[in-house]
């Protein structure tokens, strides 16, 4: 009888381990859809150090352009010199009326997932904003933000619809921020 319940038992164990693994498995880390949008070049190419970079191969822009000390590009050349209000009637040239580089505090270039994540949740290096709503509020209505998906010409979108990511990131939020471990 004792050799009966220990097999039951063993038996019920590794049920409930894979439940755990299926569930797992099919809900991945609340970061993750998040991640997939703000590591794509869309995001990625304008969270660099001194040059933005250009298609999803992340190549340096052409001509090349610099930072500048307020993230306009250098006085020579700055960043509406070419970068206008809305995209060109060809899509070449992609425009907002806000284009910059996002501020250095805010550099991604060479950063994990994990980092990213963990940045995204600091005031002091994701624009000052103190609370999930306000990051969720940045995405929603930032034009550069916006931009990703309606990028012109020949340029890949995020995986995930804007709606979709607004969703990905109110669950992060409401599930704490949680940032995924070892990258």
């Amino acid at each position: 009888m004792r050799a009966f319940a220990a097999l039951f038992v063993v038996i019920l164990a590794i049920i409930a381990y894979s439940r755990v693994e299926a569930a797992e498995a099919a809900d991945p880390a609340p970061f993750d859809p998040i991640a997939s949008v703000v590591m794509h070049p869309r995001c990625m190419n304008c969270h660099q150090d001194e040059s933005p970079r250009q298609t999803d191969a992340a190549i340096l822009h052409r001509p090349l352009v610099v930072r500048g000390k307020d993230g306009h590009g250098a006085p020579t050349q700055p960043c509406q010199t070419c970068h206008q209000a809305t995209n060109t009637a060809d899509g070449f040239v992609p425009g907002v009326a806000t284009w910059e580089l996002a501020p250095l505090s805010m550099l991604w270039e060479g950063r994990t997932k994990q980092q990213i994540c963990e940045q995204m949740k600091d005031p002091a290096r994701n624009g000052g904003r103190r609370s999930g709503e306000e990051v969720i509020e940045h995405m929603k209505v930032d034009p550069l933000v916006l931009w990703a998906w309606s990028p012109g010409a020949g340029r890949t979108t995020p995986p995930l619809s804007h709606e979709k990511f607004v969703e990905a990131l109110e669950a992060w939020v409401s599930a704490g921020m949680p940032c995924p471990q070892g990258g």
